[in-house]
């Protein structure tokens, strides 16, 4: 692990596994008003992280990846909030992005995890916890997480402190 800075963390995971348990470690510590931003490749291990963090939340069911309905929601099993998980990948033009109301799911009283939110990021707010994966090899994915913004600052030095005691 490498702290590049108070504001960007480097990670190299070795499996499918550990990937998960890095997700459930950030999951735990989100709140409502919370924008996790994934951003990667195909197959760099955005949805498993995404997994992880719905397991870290508290969701009620599985995480899936929401690639083709573009939005799934989960409620926490304790409590009445929502964690909402858009896929941007499929979305092309403005027309796209208002017809899957993500516009709507940024003003409501809940968490929101996006994957490919470079193709939306003018809707963005600018207080955001954003993870960048990499594939290195079969197994090894590396992770860049950045916080923009003092909620994401918080939530990345929580992070830090659950994942790795630092």
């Amino acid at each position: 692990m490498a702290i590049l800075d108070d504001t960007t963390l480097d990670f190299i995971s070795s499996s499918t596994e550990q990937t998960v348990r890095l997700g459930v470690r950030l999951g735990e510590l989100l709140q409502v008003g919370d924008l996790i931003c994934l951003s990667g490749e195909l197959g760099t291990g955005k949805t498993t992280f995404a997994q992880g963090i719905g397991r870290g939340w508290g969701a009620s069911q599985g995480v899936t990846s929401p690639t083709f309905v573009l939005v799934n929601e989960y409620p926490r099993m304790r409590g009445k909030a929502t964690l909402y998980h858009i896929d941007c990948y499929r979305l092309d033009t403005p027309t796209d992005i208002f017809t899957a109301g993500i516009e709507e799911l940024l003003d409501r009283d809940c968490a929101i995890m996006i994957e490919w939110p470079e193709r939306i990021i003018s809707l963005l707010p600018d207080d955001r916890f954003w993870l960048d994966l990499r594939f290195i090899n079969e197994t090894k994915r590396g992770l860049r997480f950045k916080a923009d913004g003092d909620r994401a600052g918080q939530l990345l030095s929580d992070f830090r402190k659950s994942a790795f005691g630092v």
